[in-house]
């Protein structure tokens, strides 16, 4: 990657429930565990993903230090922050914690009755409502 930062294509939805940190959080989480970063890529400051966003400085700012610590990225003063590797010594963390929610999820069916086959019709018919809004 050159040394210019990357775009980052974030869509914060404020009436979603969930804290627009923890939105922020997983979706930096996600790009860069999937690789759409890879590792050494420059991430935006602190400042312009605020801005770009319309978030807080100061949640941006949250958000960065709480993936440096998990490993995601690094910031070296001066120069940026950029995606760090540390994170795949913990590879299967997110992958673990998806998973977990999977498994609420599947809990929760089987305790409303559904059956295990009709499962994954009904995800996929969700998905596919979600696509069109």
């Amino acid at each position: 990657m050159e040394n210019d930062s990357r775009t980052i294509q974030i869509t914060i939805d404020a009436d979603s429930g969930i804290p627009i940190w923890l939105q922020l959080r997983n979706r930096l989480v996600y790009l860069i565990s999937s690789g759409a970063f890879a590792c050494d890529d420059k991430l935006p400051t602190v400042r312009e993903l605020a801005v770009d966003l319309g978030i807080n400085y100061n949640t941006v700012s949250k958000v960065y230090q709480d993936i440096e610590r998990d490993g995601y990225i690094v910031s070296y003063r001066g120069r940026g922050t950029f995606v760090s590797d540390k994170y795949l010594k913990n590879e299967g963390a997110a992958e673990s914690e998806a998973d977990s929610l999977i498994d609420d999820f599947i809990r929760q069916c089987r305790e409303l009755g559904i059956p295990r086959q009709d499962i994954p019709e009904l995800v996929a018919r969700r998905l596919q409502e979600a696509d069109q809004r």
